[in-house]
């Protein structure tokens, strides 16, 4: 099944994670990049021209804002960690982010996907063509969502322990690996002694 980008959020008994992936049959040759609070998608070397393309291809999947880490597939990352940095609830800033946002105006209507973790809370939401959806994911637990097919955040069993682990699997573990054209990835993970970010 292609689900398109994948994100997941939320908390196992190793600690608090966000991980994206790229999936993509239009767009492969992109690549992700590890920055001090930041993880980019990027195209990879001799394929920079593709951002004329289409604009949607290269952004920040993952900031890091103090305590919480924010994932999504698109410059929306930056939106709603901005809004986070001046005091706004995730739950706000993302809902609000969302909306300002709407859907990516490409062929595809590609929905905007979003999660937001912090010590307290972590919520995960989604903008179509058809509407606006922010659920919370429920204490010491994942949830995941995708662009395409699974469009309503879903409950999942994420094995991880650290970053690294993270963005592997979500790559190619679990129910994961049961998608199809994975292209890279990347994770953030706090055991309880701030924020590592990965990528593969």
């Amino acid at each position: 099944m292609y689900l398109g980008r994948i994100l997941a959020a939320g908390r196992n008994s190793e600690g608090a994670f966000v991980a994206y992936r790229v999936s993509s049959r239009s767009f492969p040759n992109r690549t992700t990049k590890v920055f001090e609070d930041r993880v980019s998608v990027i195209p990879v070397e001799g394929h920079e021209g593709d951002v004329f393309r289409n604009p949607y291809i290269a952004y920040n999947c993952i900031r890091i804002v103090d305590d919480t880490a924010v994932v999504s597939n698109g410059a929306h990352t930056d939106t709603i960690a901005d809004k986070i940095a001046l005091g706004m609830n995730l739950k706000d800033a993302m809902g609000f982010s969302l909306l300002a946002m709407d859907y990516e105006k490409d062929e595809l209507n590609t929905p905007r996907i979003a999660a937001a973790i912090d010590a307290r809370e972590a919520f995960i939401g989604i903008v179509t063509a058809d509407g606006i959806t922010v659920k919370r994911i429920p204490d010491n637990e994942s949830m995941y969502i995708s662009t395409y097919e699974q469009i309503e955040p879903a409950p999942t069993q994420f094995e991880a322990a650290d970053a690294d682990e993270a963005a592997k699997f979500i790559l190619e573990g679990g129910e994961f690996a049961g998608f199809t054209h994975p292209v890279t990835a990347a994770a953030a993970f706090n055991s309880g002694d701030g924020w590592k970010l990965s990528r593969v």
